[in-house]
Order: structure tokens, then sequence, then C-alpha cells
């Protein structure tokens, strides 16, 4: 299960990009309500991150497993805070989760590497 997680990151974000030229107002739109989403209220940004990249795992998306993994790390979380989030995951999503939860933790890993 050797996955490039930077490199998944990268493969996503050129699909945005495309998707940003292809249709334009979807994406604003849903760039909108990311922004919204994150907004630091009641829940810190870096608090929406663990619970994205949980949900990235309990739905099992290579992709968003990449992405929030960095997302997180960029907000601070530190590994015990992501590791903690992925067995939240782990209990909601049953052994699937187990396997994306492993690679998730890989993904931070890589990132925190990357960032060294």
């Amino acid at each position: 299960m050797g996955k490039n997680f930077p490199e998944i990151t990268r493969e996503v974000m050129d699909g945005i990009e495309l998707l940003q030229e292809a249709v334009p107002g979807v994406m604003a739109a849903f760039g909108a309500l990311g922004e919204a989403a994150s907004e630091d209220r009641a829940l810190s940004p870096k608090t929406k991150e663990l619970i994205s990249l949980a949900i990235a795992v309990a739905v099992r998306c290579d992709g968003c497993v990449a992405y929030h993994a960095k997302s997180v790390l960029e907000c601070g979380a530190t590994r015990d805070e992501v590791a903690e989030a992925i067995g939240v995951a782990i209990h909601m999503g049953g052994g699937p989760s187990v396997v994306y939860g492993g690679a998730a933790l890989k993904a931070f890993d890589a990132f925190v590497k990357a960032q060294a």
C-alpha cells in the first residue's frame, strides 16, 4: 500500500484546476462552501480538519486522505491528535477504516517528513 500521498495531493490539485476551468461557477461555489465551513467559530480550523481527515478515512477516499492529511498538518495538529481522529473514524467505519486509517497516518507522516 505504498502510496505517494504528496503526489496524490498534487493530482488532486491538478484536477481542481481543470474543474475550475471547465465549471468555474460550480468550483467557485464549492470553494465558498469550503471557506465558510472552515471558519474559526465554535470549532477551530484544526478541529474541522481533523474531522475532515476522519471522514476521508471513513469514506475511503485516497485524494481526500492526502489533501486533509496535509491540511491538518498546516493547521498545527500533532500526530497524537491525528491518530485519535483516525481512531474515531475506525470506530465509525469498521474494518475498511482500519486500512484507510493506516494510510492516513502514513500520509500525515509523509507530509511531516516533506516539511522537515
